[in-house]
């Protein structure tokens, strides 16, 4: 019989050495470079690093067009005894729409139906700038503050393997304990860190970029519970929108927008602009259930006023422009893109194929649209372009001597060839989708003196006429 006594004693030991292993595993990081908002987790995860860990931090904040003031997290840092040197705050807007969100549109992107991956675009750029911060500052490891039940954490650390497999990672949240709101802000002030608003919590977990925001959590977990009318923040309700319709004009070129109204702006100010007039006219609300790569479902609201003016003009642009079977091999391929993004796949090599195919058929995908804004709805009125694939001549109603009528049958008969074999040569497999010639009362719809069955059984060539009348 083994000795109680013994047992726990091994079991204490082995505890021990797995603690003390763990340590001296955080004692290797000399560096971490942490993506940084200076907001409550943070600027606990900072702290948290530094003591833990026992490294050099190095923080990040981008700037990604959220809407709020980052410059005060460079103070928040230096009060928490980051070296100025080991500060970085940087300008991304214009990047993120250039490099990052005007491709994904030249996909037409859409998740799911509906969700414009608002979040999933904004993570590649995040890594890549701390992987490049990391190089620079002689860093040996980045750390991120998503929690180890979404999607983020995996857009990040994919992000981060793809661009340096040799760079540590460290999620703080799949290591801590610190698993409630009440956990941190007690750690924060123990550890005098100091927290805007007292680290009240924000009515709803909020993710924010020059393309959209989302709101998670709360409310909202209930997915029959319908959003608060004071949760959204950027965009007047369609109810409450202009009582007169506004109209606006995109120029696209190379498949990208390039001047509004024909003013020519840059990729940030592009996305702006629209924005407001989405914001305007209570446009790119959606309310949705979406799948997560980690297997769970969650609800999710998103506020995508920009980004949907412009996916509806990019679609307009391309319908003249783009070949048939071009337009169509896209959108085939198009849910296969979305997924990589939302799935945190942007610098892997499928989705630089995927890329590189996209951005072929954009070539010849310029010209003009125009569009109607009123009340939450977008309206294609208009498209135009020097390279337009439209014939006014083949497609007119009216008499023309471009397109000859009789070329039709031809074409029909030369499609429908494999269907006239086959009902000649298996009747009675064509026959079973038909019904008997005794049941064809069942089917018919008088078509002059023939019904529609009787003209498709003659149409295949078997099967007797039916008497006229």
């Amino acid at each position: 019989m083994v000795n109680p006594t013994i047992t726990n004693i091994m079991v204490k030991s082995r505890n021990y050495i797995e603690l003390k292993a763990h340590k001296m595993a955080k004692r290797k990081i000399k560096k971490a470079v942490l993506a940084y908002s200076g907001g409550l987790d943070t600027s606990i995860i900072l702290k948290w690093l530094q003591d833990e860990y026992e490294c050099e931090v190095v923080t990040f904040t981008a700037d990604l067009g959220q809407g709020e003031e980052v410059e005060p997290a460079r103070q928040k840092a230096l009060d928490m005894g980051i070296k100025p040197e080991n500060i970085f705050i940087l300008d991304l807007k214009e990047e993120f729409v250039k490099d990052f969100v005007f491709p994904m549109f030249r996909a037409n992107a859409i998740y799911e139906g509906e969700y414009l991956l608002g979040t999933s675009i904004a993570r590649p750029l995040i890594s890549k700038k701390q992987i490049e911060i990391a190089h620079e500052t002689g860093a040996d490891a980045v750390s991120h503050g998503a929690t180890g039940k979404g999607n983020d954490q995996v857009r990040f650390e994919l992000g981060y393997l793809a661009l340096d497999p040799d760079i540590a990672v460290i999620a703080p949240w799949r290591e801590w304990d610190l698993n409630s709101r009440t956990k941190l802000l007690a750690y924060a002030a123990e550890h005098g860190i100091d927290i805007d608003d007292k680290g009240q919590a924000k009515p709803y977990s909020m993710d924010a970029n020059l393309l959209h925001i989302s709101y998670e959590g709360e409310h909202l977990e209930n997915p029959y519970a319908e959003p608060e009318e004071n949760m959204w923040l950027w965009s007047v309700s369609p109810e409450n929108a202009p009582d007169e319709a506004e109209y606006i004009t995109i120029n696209y070129k190379n498949g990208d927008p390039v001047a509004i109204n024909r003013e020519e702006m840059s990729p940030a100010k592009i996305l702006e602009t629209l924005n407001a007039y989405g914001n305007k006219h209570g446009i790119g609300r959606i309310d949705i259930v979406e799948n997560r790569m980690v297997g769970m479902k969650a609800r999710g609201c998103y506020e995508t006023p920009g980004g949907t003016i412009m996916l509806k003009a990019h679609r307009a642009i391309e319908s003249i422009t783009l070949d048939r079977e071009e337009a169509h091999m896209k959108d085939e391929l198009m849910p296969k893109y979305a997924k990589l993004v939302y799935n945190g796949l942007w610098w892997s090599p499928e989705r630089k194929m995927l890329q590189a195919a996209i951005d072929a058929t954009q070539e010849q995908v310029e010209g003009l649209v125009k569009l109607k804004l009123y009340k939450g709805s977008v309206t294609v009125v208009g498209r135009k372009s020097d390279l337009t694939l439209y014939s006014e001549e083949h497609s007119t109603f009216e008499a023309d001597d471009v397109y000859d009528q009789k070329d039709a049958e031809g074409f029909i008969r030369l499609n429908a060839l494999r269907f006239i074999i086959e009902g000649k040569k298996q009747p009675e497999r064509i026959k079973s989708l038909i019904g008997s010639y005794d049941e064809v009362e069942v089917c018919r719809i008088e078509t002059g003196s023939v019904t529609i069955c009787e003209r498709i059984k003659r149409f295949f060539g078997f099967g007797k006429k039916e008497d006229t009348k």
